[in-house]
């Protein structure tokens, strides 16, 4: 086994902005979805050489670096954004794949008339699921693992990041007001995909390929839980998505539950 490297030490980037997220443009639609508020993304950069065997001790010393400890925000349980402000002391960092390039993944929407040929959403008889009410095939889809449709999409499939983007734009959070078209689902996480991801240009083939590594975090103090937040959610996440060429590393955080107007 290679023992550990350098600490990896961070700063945060606060110039950095990241207009699908925070832009003016989507900004009715993610309080539509009871997202707005509690979906952040803060872009830290790094002193160290990464490579992806090292994602434990990166996202050790990540959360255990004072400047990130300061400064890294979450929603609290009375619904404001506060620092951290606690030191892990233990991570878990689960690699996420990141290898998708193209929307086509979810044309097989409507090749399957879960998604009629006008982007029309199929409705379905309710059904419920944890703090969900399903009222469509896509969420059916989404939710339910016995469900008709849902080896439309295989495990490894599910796994991707693109996949995973999409399914919690469409769930949103505890007052979502479902969109009946599915447009603005695809459109913002294609916005969203690309803000995050860093691609390379191969010289010889002079196809694209994706260079960012991503891990889904959680981290505990002392056996508990605290972050993304003390008690697990479908959807309440964090995301690193590292960049290794330029050293920066984006965190995409979201906590389940009502909106918090700015």
């Amino acid at each position: 086994m290679e023992g550990k490297g350098a600490k990896f030490t961070f700063q945060e980037l606060k110039g950095k902005k990241f207009e699908s997220i925070e832009g003016k443009d989507n900004k009715e639609l993610f309080m539509k979805w009871s997202m707005h508020g509690r979906l952040k993304c803060q872009m830290y950069s790094f002193d160290q050489p990464f490579q992806a065997y090292q994602k434990d001790d990166f996202v050790a010393d990540f959360l255990k670096d004072p400047n990130v400890v300061s400064s890294l925000q979450t929603v609290s349980e009375s619904c404001t954004w506060s620092p951290v402000g606690v030191s892990a002391t233990s991570v878990t960092a689960e690699p996420v794949p990141c290898t998708v390039l193209s929307m086509t993944l979810f044309d097989r929407l409507t090749d399957k008339d879960i998604v009629r040929e006008n982007g029309a959403i199929r409705k379905c008889f309710d059904e419920f699921y944890d703090d969900f009410t399903i009222s469509d095939e896509l969420r059916k889809l989404l939710l339910i693992d016995d469900s008709d449709n849902y080896c439309l999409y295989s495990d490894s499939e599910r796994e991707e990041f693109l996949f995973r983007l999409f399914k919690h734009i469409c769930l949103g959070g505890k007052v979502c007001q479902y969109e009946d078209i599915i447009d603005p689902y695809l459109e913002l996480t294609k916005q969203v995909y690309k803000d995050l991801i860093s691609v390379q240009k191969n010289s010889e083939t002079k196809e694209l390929n994706i260079i960012s590594s991503v891990f889904k975090v959680t981290a505990s103090d002392d056996d508990h839980m605290y972050y993304p937040a003390d008690k697990p959610h479908e959807q309440t996440f964090s995301y690193f998505v590292v960049d290794p060429f330029k050293r920066h590393v984006a965190v995409l955080y979201h906590k389940f539950g009502s909106s918090v107007f700015d």
